[in-house]
C-alpha cells in the first residue's frame, strides 16, 4: 500500500500547488480580482472531472495491460508541457472575455499535466483494490485531501516567500517530472493485476450497480459544499472584510471535511451533525436579517466559516455513508467530480452572467438544505414515506420553502436600498445615495462590496469638489497642484473609481484614465459627473493598465497616479520594479508618481519605496489624518515619487511629505518575485 499512497499523496500535493503557482502567474494580467480565482477553481474542477471520467473508462472499458501501457504513454507525451510558465501571447488585449481566456490559458499550460495529476486518486485506489482482493481503499481519498492541505497552507508561507514565479514554476515540473517516473513505475509494476472489467468473483457478495437515484445524491452531495465553498469565499472576501489570505480559510475546511469524513466514520455522527446544521442553516439567515443584532467583523467570518465546515461535514459525511463497494470506486468519483464542476459552472460562469448580485451565496445554503433534507430522506424512507413519518416530512419540506422565502426577502430588502446594483466577471458594484434629501452634505457613492470607490455630492455647487481619498490635502492632490498652474497638464490615473481625479482638469489639461473593469466606467459615466463635468479633455483606456501603458507610445505625463491597492485583491504586478521603470518611461523627467496605499491590512510603504529606490527616486509619504466624523475627504496614505531635482524644485509645496528610507533587508518586489504574508499589518 506505501507505493500507491506514496503515487497519491505526491499526485495531489503537486496538484494543489500547481494552482496557486499558475494564479499568481496570471492573476495580474486580469486585474488580481476574485472571479479569476473562481474562474481558475471552474478549470481545476472541470479537469478533475476529465480526470475522473478517464479513470473510469480505462479501468472499466480498457483490457488489463493495456490500461497500464495507455496511462504511461499519457505521462511521457504531457511531459512535454514542462516548464509550465504560459507565453506572453496569453495576456490579455482588453475586449476579449476573461473567463474564456483564463480557461484557455489554463487548458494550454497545464491542461495535461493537471488532468493525469487528477487521474491518480482514483485510478490508483482502484487498482490497489483490484490488486489486493477484500482492501477497502476509500482512506487514500483522505489521504489524498491531506496532501492537497498540506500544499494549500505550505505554499503562502514557505514557497511564495522562498521563491520567484520562475523558479516555482521549474520547481514544480521538476516535481512532476518526479511523479511521472513514480506513477509510471507503479503503473508498469501492476500491469498484470488489472482486469479489464471487474469480474463477479471478488472474494465477497457481489453488490448489484448503484441506481440511478443514488449516483444522483452522489453529484448533488458533492455540488453543493463546492458552491457553498465559492460563494462564501466570495462573500467573506468581498462583503465582509477585504482581509487578504481570507480565502483560504473556506478552501482548509472543505478540505478537513473532506479528510474527517472519509479517513474514519467515528467523526460523522448524526445525533451531533445534523443538529449543528439545522443551527448553521439558521443562524446564517439570522445574522443577515436588517433586524439582527450588530456582530463584530470577526464573528460575522467565524459565524461563516463556521456554518460553512458544518454543512460540507454532512454532505460529506453521507457521501461517505453512501460510497459504495469497491467495483464502483471509479463510478463514486466520476459522480463526485461532476457535482465539483457543477458547483464551480454555476459560481464561476453562470451566477456572474445572469444574477445582479450574489444570489449564489443565498442559493447555495438553501440547496444544502434540500440536498440533505433528499439524503436523509433516502436513509430513512421506510419511516418517512408512510404514518406518522409522512408528517414529520411535510413539516420538513415546509421548512424548506420558508427557508427559502426568508433569503427571498433578505436578498430584496438588501438590494432595496441601493439606486443600482450590476454585475460583471469582476464583481458586483452598487450605487448609493445618503444623506438628507434637502441636506447640502448628500452624496452619491460607489461601492464594491465593502470597498469605497468614490463619491460625489449631489448639491450641484459641490458636484466638482474633490472628496474622500482625493481632496486638495491628498498626496494626489498636493502632486498635481503642485505644478505651473500656468501650463497645461498631463495627467494619468490607473483605478477609475468614479473619476474623481478627472475634476482637477483645467481647459487645455488631458487626462488618461486606465480601467479594466468596463462596468466601472459605465457606472461613472451614467450615475456620476466628474468625467463630463471635467475641463480637461479625458481619454479612458479600458483594459489591465499595465498592458496598456505597454503597448503605448510615451505619454510625456506630468503625473501619474496609481490607485488600485485598497481591497485584499492587490494587483502587484502595479507594485514591482519593473512597473516603475515602465511608469517611468511616461512621465517626463519631472514629473511625479503619486501610489495610493491606504489599506488596513497591508503595510505598503516598503514596497514603494524599494521600487522607487531600485529605480534611482526619492519617495514621500503624505499621510492625511481625518477626524472619523469627516464625511467629505477621508484620511489615506499616498507615497509621491520623484526625482531628486523635482522634490527640491518643488520643496515648499510638497513640505507635508516625509522622505522615506528603505527598510533593512526588505527585497525589491519584481514580476516575478513578492510576498505579501511579508507586508501583513500586524494588528
Amino acid at each position: 500500500m506505501a507505493l500507491y499512497a506514496l503515487t497519491i499523496f505526491l499526485s495531489s500535493f503537486l496538484l494543489f500547488q500547481v494552482q496557486p503557482i499558475i494564479a499568481k502567474i496570471i492573476l495580474p494580467w486580469f486585474g488580481g480580482s476574485a472571479a479569476v480565482w473562481n474562474t481558475c477553481m471552474l478549470f481545476f474542477q472541470a479537469a478533475l472531472l476529465g480526470g475522473y471520467t478517464y479513470a473510469h473508462l480505462l479501468y472499466a472499458r480498457v483490457p488489463g495491460k493495456r490500461q497500464s501501457h495507455t496511462h504511461i504513454g499519457l505521462l511521457v507525451v504531457s511531459l512535454l508541457a514542462l516548464p509550465i510558465l504560459p507565453g506572453d501571447w496569453w495576456k490579455p488585449e482588453g475586449a476579449e472575455n476573461p473567463a474564456l481566456l483564463i480557461l484557455g490559458l489554463l487548458a494550454a499550460t497545464i491542461g495535461l499535466p493537471y488532468f493525469l495529476l487528477s487521474t491518480t486518486g482514483p485510478l490508483m485506489q482502484a487498482w490497489y483494490a483490484r490488486a489486493n482482493a477484500g482492501a477497502v481503499p476509500y482512506r487514500l481519498f483522505a489521504l489524498s485531501n491531506f496532501a492537497s492541505l498540506l500544499a494549500l497552507i505550505s505554499y503562502p508561507i514557505y514557497v511564495e516567500p522562498a521563491l520567484d514565479s520562475t523558479r516555482q514554476a521549474w520547481i514544480w515540473s521538476g516535481g512532476y517530472a518526479l511523479f511521472v517516473l513514480v506513477c509510471a513505475g507503479v503503473s508498469w509494476r501492476v500491469r498484470n493485476d488489472v482486469a479489464p472489467v471487474p469480474t463477479e468473483e471478488e472474494g465477497v457478495l457481489a453488490e448489484p450497480p448503484p441506481a440511478w437515484q443514488r449516483r444522483l445524491l452522489w453529484t448533488g452531495l458533492a455540488a453543493c459544499p463546492s458552491v457553498l465553498l465559492l460563494s462564501v469565499t466570495t462573500h467573506l472576501t468581498q462583503d465582509i472584510a477585504s482581509i487578504p489570505f481570507l480565502w483560504i480559510v473556506p478552501l482548509v475546511l472543505y478540505l478537513l471535511s473532506f479528510i474527517l469524513t472519509f479517513e474514519t466514520s467515528r467523526i460523522y455522527w448524526r445525533w451531533l451533525w445534523l443538529p449543528l446544521f439545522v443551527v448553521s442553516l439558521a443562524g446564517m439567515v439570522w445574522i443577515e436579517m436588517p433586524s439582527a443584532p450588530e456582530i463584530t467583523m470577526v464573528q460575522r467570518i467565524a459565524a461563516c466559516a463556521a456554518a460553512m465546515f458544518v454543512c460540507a461535514m454532512v454532505c460529506h459525511g453521507e457521501l461517505a455513508s453512501l460510497k459504495p463497494h469497491p467495483r464502483y470506486l471509479t463510478n463514486f468519483y466520476v459522480a463526485l467530480s461532476v457535482g465539483g464542476a457543477l458547483g464551480g459552472l454555476f459560481v464561476g460562469l453562470l451566477a456572474p452572467s445572469y444574477f445582479d448580485a450574489y444570489h449564489e451565496y443565498p442559493i447555495g445554503w438553501w440547496l444544502t438544505f434540500a440536498l440533505v433534507l433528499a439524503a436523509v430522506t433516502a436513509r430513512y424512507e421506510a419511516f418517512l414515506l408512510k404514518g406518522k413519518g409522512i408528517v414529520v416530512l411535510t413539516l420538513l419540506l415546509a421548512a424548506l420553502g420558508v427557508y427559502g422565502g426568508a433569503w427571498t426577502n433578505i436578498q430584496k430588502k438588501f438590494l432595496s436600498g441601493y439606486r443600482v446594483t450590476q454585475r460583471n466577471f469582476y464583481g458586483t458594484l452598487r450605487v448609493e445615495d445618503e444623506g438628507d434629501f434637502n441636506d447640502k452634505t448628500r452624496v452619491r457613492q460607489l461601492l464594491h462590496g465593502v470597498i469605497n470607490h468614490g463619491q460625489q455630492y449631489l448639491n450641484p455647487e459641490r458636484r466638482r469638489e474633490a472628496t474622500t481619498y482625493y481632496c486638495r490635502e491628498s498626496g494626489v492632490g498636493t502632486a498635481i497642484l503642485a505644478r505651473n498652474e500656468f501650463i497645461p497638464h498631463r495627467v494619468g490615473v490607473i483605478g477609475l473609481g468614479t473619476g474623481t481625479l478627472a475634476t482637477y482638469g483645467r481647459i487645455g489639461d488631458e487626462y488618461h484614465l486606465f480601467e479594466i473593469n468596463p462596468l466601472v466606467l459605465h457606472l461613472a459615466r451614467a450615475e456620476f459627473s466628474f468625467l463630463g463635468q471635467s475641463n480637461a479633455v479625458t481619454k479612458v483606456h479600458l483594459g489591465d493598465a499595465r498592458l496598456s501603458l505597454e503597448r503605448m507610445e510615451p505619454l510625456n505625463l506630468d503625473v501619474l497616479a496609481v490607485d488600485a491597492f485598497s481591497g485584499d485583491s492587490v494587483p502587484i504586478h502595479l507594485l514591482t520594479k519593473e512597473a516603475m521603470e515602465l511608469y517611468w518611461r511616461h512621465l517626463n523627467p519631472t514629473g511625479m508618481l503619486a501610489v495610493h496605499i491606504s489599506n488596513r491590512y497591508l503595510d505598503l510603504e516598503g514596497v514603494v519605496q524599494t521600487g522607487a529606490a531600485a529605480t534611482g527616486k526619492v519617495a514621500l509619504e503624505f499621510s492625511d489624518e481625518r477626524d472619523e466624523g469627516d464625511e467629505v475627504c477621508y484620511g489615506s496614505t499616498w507615497v509621491v515619487v520623484m526625482n531628486e531635482a523635482t522634490q527640491k524644485a518643488h520643496a515648499a509645496h510638497l513640505a507635508a511629505g516625509k522622505r522615506m528610507e528603505s527598510p533593512a533587508g526588505f527585497r525589491v518586489w519584481t514580476d516575478g518575485f513578492s510576498n505579501l504574508i511579508g507586508v501583513l499589518r500586524a494588528k
